[in-house]
């Protein structure tokens, strides 16, 4: 554990609380807020809310990543999802037309067997999880730093990196002569 996690954990350690529970409560502040964003997505009729949502849900997914200590992962998360796919989301049901007209149905009419299903996949995960021995890792990593994987983006893997880019241009390009409207 390193990071902003220890810093905190060292922080109220100093005011007698122990030493694993501030870790803890706040891991499962974290998720639960996690899964009720989530929730949140699935249940909410506005679409606009939905994708508010899903940004919080995205958001509280980095601060697990953190816990995991996975520092990399977490700002990926934040910076790629939350901040680049939500906004286009938001974006395109801003500028959709009719997004609140009456006519389009809100609902949908499959409730029950979502809910059937969604039963019988979470019993099946319950069980793989009570009943799989998990053992640790027998081999310990050398954990990567932020500073490793800047370099090795930036030197090995630049020309990739460039590609993805262009290609993501491209698509932008295309989505926006895709969406113009036309007046003739």
């Amino acid at each position: 554990m390193s990071g902003p996690i220890q810093l905190l954990n060292n922080l109220l350690n100093n005011y007698g609380m122990p030493q694993g529970f501030i870790v803890q409560a706040s891991f499962y502040v974290i998720a639960a807020f996690a899964v009720i964003s989530a929730l949140g997505v699935v249940v909410s009729r506005n679409i606009f809310h939905c994708a508010i949502f899903l940004a919080l849900s995205l958001f509280c997914v980095a601060g697990i990543y953190l816990f995991l200590s996975a520092e990399f992962l977490a700002v990926v998360q934040v910076l790629i999802y939350v901040g680049a796919i939500v906004t286009l989301f938001l974006f395109a049901i801003m500028l959709t037309a009719n997004i609140g007209d009456r006519s389009i149905r809100h609902t949908n009419r499959q409730v029950l067997a979502g809910g059937v299903v969604a039963i019988i996949i979470s019993i099946f995960f319950i069980f793989v999880i009570i009943g799989e021995p998990w053992k640790k890792a027998l081999v310990q990593a050398r954990p990567l730093t932020l500073q490793e994987i800047g370099k090795s983006l930036m030197s090995a893997y630049a020309l990739p990196f460039e590609v993805i880019s262009l290609i993501l241009l491209a698509a932008l390009v295309g989505a926006i002569v895709i969406g113009k409207v036309r007046k003739e």
